[in-house]
């Protein structure tokens, strides 16, 4: 068994609310997070599994970065988080649920079998 890395970059702004609370609960719970603000994200995605005798690779490193560009950059480098990217539609901004959804995002690609973590820094 292995494991591949491949790290991505990319720029998106997000506000850090929750709609179920009131705007004191908002400011006191996120204090800055809760304004419109921007962060450069470093994303890691892990692939797990076993080496092609016919290739030589767990997943073609071309092919993968393919992936992450169609379904996650193209949709969130510089985008504002909680309004533009369909994937976090009606979910707070942090950076677990964004984890989480980009997993989930991959989930639905051709690396669902391999996928083994995302990461963001």
């Amino acid at each position: 068994m292995i494991y591949i890395t491949r790290r991505e970059v990319f720029s998106a702004a997000h506000k850090l609310n929750n709609c179920n609370l009131s705007e004191a609960e908002n400011q006191e719970i996120y204090d800055k997070c809760n304004a419109i603000h921007g962060y450069n994200y470093v994303m890691e995605i892990t692939l797990k599994g076993e080496i092609d005798p016919k290739t030589g690779y767990l997943f073609d490193l071309k092919k993968l970065k393919k992936i992450i560009h169609t379904y996650i950059i193209s949709k969130i480098d510089h985008k504002f988080i909680d309004e533009d990217v369909d994937f976090m539609k009606d979910k707070i901004s942090t950076t677990e649920n964004l984890t989480i959804a980009i997993f989930n995002e991959l989930l639905k690609t051709e690396i669902r079998d391999v996928l083994y973590s995302v990461k963001n820094i």
